[in-house]
C-alpha cells in the first residue's frame, strides 16, 4: 500500500503543467463547495443559537418553587420593535439573573441593549427615552440578545406592580402574560421555530447542489486519469493498487481544497454577518460553526470526493483495455427515471401540516433524483441530436453526448439544478403585500368598564405633550371585556367634548382621512405620551400587529436572494471548471480533429451545442420538477415577484453557461495550437 501511495504522490507532482492545472481545477471546485457547505451548515446553527438566546423571554410556568414573575410585551419606535421584559422577585433573595445580565434587576431599575441605549441617546427624550424610566442598572450582553441591533429593555418591578398583574396580549407573538417561573430556561418562540423551519428548507436547496458539485469535482479530468490508471493495470498493477492510488490522489487534492474553502469562508464571514434576517444582522459567533462541525466538514468533503473517484474506477478495474481503446460505455438504464417518478408520487401527499423534516427529505430526494436522471436524459438527447444533425458541429456534439453523457451532464448540472431551486422558490414566494401607511392611527386595548376614563386620560396626556390627536373609543374589540381606544395622530379632536362611547371604526380599520403619512417623530411622541396608560399594553398601529407577517415575507425575499446567489455561484463555477476540465480530458481528440482539418470555430460550435441543447431540455425539466414540488405549499398561482425571479434565473443560467464556454475558448485554442498528438 505504501508503494501505491508513493507512486500516486509522485504521479500527482509530476503530471506536468496541464496535470497540475487539472488538480488545481479540482481544488478550486472543492474549495467553493466547502465554503458554501459551511455556510449552509452554519445557517441552521445560527438560527438554533438565536432561538436559544431568545427562549428566556418565552417563560415556562413553574409547577413548584417559583422564584420570580416575568412579563413580556412589544413596543415600537420608528417602526422598529422594542422587546420589554418586566421581572419581579418573589422573595427577599434575588434570583439568578437572566442571560445577558450581570445580576437580577432591582425594582425601578432598567437594563438596555447597546442598540436601544444608542437610539435613546440619538432621539429626543419625548420620542423614546421618556418611556425608559428608571435608574440604569447596566447593559444587556450578547447572551441575552437575538442579534446585535436588537432593541431590548429589562425592567425591575415589584411583585404587586400593575404590569405584573396584567392579562395576556391578544397575539402571543407580541407578548407574554405575567408568569411565575423557577428559572430562565424558557422554550423557543413561534417566530424562532418558523425561521428554523425555513432555514432547514433553504439548506436543503443549497446543500444538494453542493454535494453534487463536490462529487463531480472528483471526476474532473477523469479521462486523463482513467487512461493513466488503465495503462498501469495493463502493465500489471492490481485493482487494489489502482484504487489506492486513486483514493490518495483524490483525497490529497480534496483536503487541500477543503482547507482553502475553510480559509475562504473565514474571510467572507464579516460580509455574511451583515445579511439581515428576522430584523437584524448576525453575531460573528453565530456564523462560526465551531471545532467539531469544521472537523466534520474537513473529513467529510475529502471522503466524498474519494468515494466519488472510486465509484468512477469501475471501467478501469473491470476493463482497462476498453478504456485504453476509448470504447463507448454501455447505456444507462431507465430505472433512473423510475426513481424520480417514485419520489414525485409522494409529493402530492405533503401539505403545510407535514413535519418540516419530512418535507426536507422529500425535496432533497427529488433534487438528487433530478441529478440521477440527468445523464440518462443527456444520452437520449445525444442520440436524437446525432440522428437529426445537419451540420458537422451538431454531429460532433451529438456523438460526444452519446459517448460520455455523464461528463456532458457535469457541465450543465449546476445550472439545471439551480433551475429546480428557481422553480421551487418562484412558486412558493409569497405574494407582494400592499402595506398601507397607518402609522397615524394608534390603538390601545383597555378594559371596557374603564375605557371612557382612560380615553379622557389619553387626551390629557397627548395635550400635555402637544401632540394633536383625536381620541375615540371603538365599539368592542377582538377579546371579551375590552374596547379599543383609537388615537388618530395629526388630527384635532372635538373641542372640549368627550368622545367616549361615540361610534368609531372597529380596531384594525384604515386610518381616517388626513392621518396617512403622519411624521414618524410625531407618532413616537404619541407612543411615549401614552406609555403606561394601560399596564401591559402599548399604543400600536394596525401595521404593528401584522409586522411579523411583513417581516417574514421580507426575510423570505432575502433568503431567496441568498439561496439563488449560492446556487448560481455553484452553477457558474461548476460550468466554468467542468468546461475547462472537459477540454483537458479531450485534448488529444481535439488535436486529432484539428489535424484532420476541422476548423476551430466548428469545435467551438460543437462545444456550445453540447451544453446548450441538454441545458434547454434538462433546465426546463428541472424547473418543472421544482414547481411541482412546491405545489402542495401554495394556494394561488405564481405572483409577479416569483415570475420575475424565475425569468431572471433562466436568463442568468443560460448566460452563465455561454460565458463559461467563451471563457474556456482560449484554453481550447492552446491545446490545439500544436495538433501533433503526444503520448500521455
Amino acid at each position: 500500500m505504501s508503494g501505491s501511495i508513493g507512486l500516486s504522490w509522485r504521479l500527482l507532482r509530476g503530471g506536468g503543467r496541464r496535470g497540475l492545472l487539472g488538480a488545481g481545477l479540482t481544488m478550486a471546485a472543492v474549495a467553493v463547495s466547502t465554503a458554501l457547505l459551511l455556510f449552509a451548515v452554519v445557517a441552521n446553527l445560527g438560527f438554533a443559537g438565536r432561538a436559544e438566546r431568545e427562549a428566556w423571554r418565552n417563560p415556562v410556568a413553574a409547577t413548584a418553587g417559583a422564584v420570580a414573575i416575568e412579563a413580556v410585551h412589544t413596543d415600537y419606535v420608528r417602526d422598529r420593535r422594542i422587546i420589554v421584559v418586566d421581572l419581579a422577585a418573589l422573595g427577599p433573595q434575588a434570583p439568578p439573573p437572566p442571560p445577558g445580565l450581570a445580576r437580577f434587576p432591582a425594582p425601578g431599575e432598567i437594563w438596555l441593549s447597546p442598540a436601544l441605549a444608542g437610539l435613546a441617546g440619538e432621539l429626543p427624550a419625548d420620542q423614546l427615552a421618556d418611556r425608559l424610566r428608571g435608574r440604569r442598572g447596566g447593559t444587556v450582553g450578547d447572551e441575552g440578545l437575538v442579534h446585535p441591533g436588537e432593541l431590548l429593555v429589562v425592567r425591575g418591578q415589584t411583585a404587586d406592580a400593575p404590569v405584573m398583574r396584567a392579562d395576556a396580549p391578544v397575539d402571543p407573538r407580541t407578548g407574554v402574560a405575567p408568569t411565575r417561573i423557577a428559572d430562565f430556561r424558557g422554550e423557543p418562540t413561534q417566530n424562532a421555530e418558523a425561521y428554523k423551519a425555513l432555514g432547514l428548507i433553504a439548506s436543503v436547496l443549497m446543500v444538494v447542489p453542493l454535494l453534487v458539485f463536490g462529487g463531480a469535482a472528483a471526476r474532473l479530468t477523469v479521462a486523463r486519469r482513467d487512461q493513466r490508471l488503465a495503462a498501469l493495470r495493463l502493465v500489471g498493477a492490481s485493482p487494489g493498487q489502482v484504487v489506492a492510488m486513486t483514493v490518495v490522489e483524490a483525497v490529497i487534492t480534496a483536503f487541500g481544497g477543503a482547507l482553502l474553502g475553510l480559509t475562504l469562508y473565514g474571510l467572507l464571514t464579516p460580509l455574511l454577518a451583515r445579511i439581515e434576517i428576522a430584523g437584524g444582522s448576525w453575531f460573528l459567533a453565530d456564523l462560526w460553526p465551531g471545532v467539531l462541525p469544521v472537523l466534520a466538514v474537513l473529513l467529510a468533503v475529502p471522503l466524498l470526493v474519494g468515494a466519488s473517484a472510486v465509484v468512477g474506477l469501475r471501467r478501469v478495474v473491470v476493463s482497462p483495455l476498453g478504456v485504453a481503446k476509448r470504447e463507448t460505455p454501455p447505456a444507462m438504464r431507465f430505472v433512473r427515471v423510475g426513481a424520480l417518478l417514485a419520489v414525485l408520487a409522494v409529493v402530492p401527499a405533503l401539505n403545510g401540516r407535514t413535519e418540516v423534516g419530512v418535507i426536507a427529505v422529500v425535496i432533497g430526494l427529488a433534487f438528487l433524483c433530478v441529478n440521477l436522471v440527468g445523464p440518462w436524459v443527456v444520452g437520449v438527447i445525444g442520440r436524437i441530436t446525432a440522428r437529426v444533425a445537419r451540420t458537422p458541429a451538431r454531429l460532433l456534439a451529438g456523438r460526444r453526448l452519446v459517448d460520455d453523457p455523464r461528463a456532458a451532464w457535469r457541465t450543465v448540472s449546476g445550472v439545471a439544478l439551480t433551475g429546480f431551486v428557481a422553480g421551487f422558490i418562484g412558486l412558493v414566494s409569497p405574494a407582494d403585500l400592499v402595506v398601507h401607511d397607518s402609522r397615524g392611527e394608534l390603538l390601545v386595548s383597555a378594559p371596557a368598564a374603564r375605557s371612557a376614563d382612560l380615553a379622557a386620560e389619553a387626551r390629557e396626556r397627548l395635550s400635555a405633550a402637544k401632540v394633536p390627536a383625536e381620541v375615540t373609543v371603538g365599539e368592542g374589540g377582538r377579546t371579551g371585556g375590552r374596547k379599543p381606544i383609537i388615537i388618530s395622530v395629526g388630527r384635532s379632536g372635538p373641542a372640549g367634548g368627550s368622545t367616549a362611547g361615540t361610534s368609531a371604526p372597529a380596531a384594525g380599520t384604515p386610518a381616517p382621512a388626513g392621518t396617512a403619512g403622519v411624521d414618524a417623530a410625531l407618532v413616537d411622541r404619541a407612543r411615549t405620551a401614552l406609555d403606561g396608560l394601560v399596564p401591559g399594553r402599548v399604543a400600536s398601529s394596525p401595521a404593528d400587529e401584522d409586522r411579523f407577517n411583513y417581516q417574514i415575507i421580507d426575510d423570505i425575499g432575502v433568503g431567496t436572494v441568498v439561496v439563488l446567489t449560492v446556487s448560481f455561484l455553484v452553477a457558474i463555477v461548476s460550468a466554468g471548471i467542468t468546461a475547462a476540465s472537459s477540454i483537458l480530458d479531450r485534448r488529444q481528440t481535439y488535436a486529432l480533429l484539428r489535424l484532420a482539418g476541422t476548423p476551430l470555430e466548428v469545435l467551438n460550435r460543437a462545444r456550445r451545442a453540447e451544453t446548450l441543447v441538454p441545458l434547454t431540455v434538462m433546465g426546463g425539466g428541472a424547473v418543472a420538477v421544482g414547481m411541482f414540488c412546491a405545489l402542495p405549499f401554495v394556494s394561488i398561482g405564481m405572483n409577479v415577484t416569483g415570475a420575475v425571479t424565475l425569468l431572471v434565473c433562466v436568463v442568468l443560467g443560460f448566460a452563465g453557461v455561454v460565458g463559461a464556454g467563451a471563457a474556456t475558448a482560449p484554453l481550447l485554442r492552446s491545446v490545439t495550437a500544436d495538433p501533433a498528438p503526444r503520448p500521455d
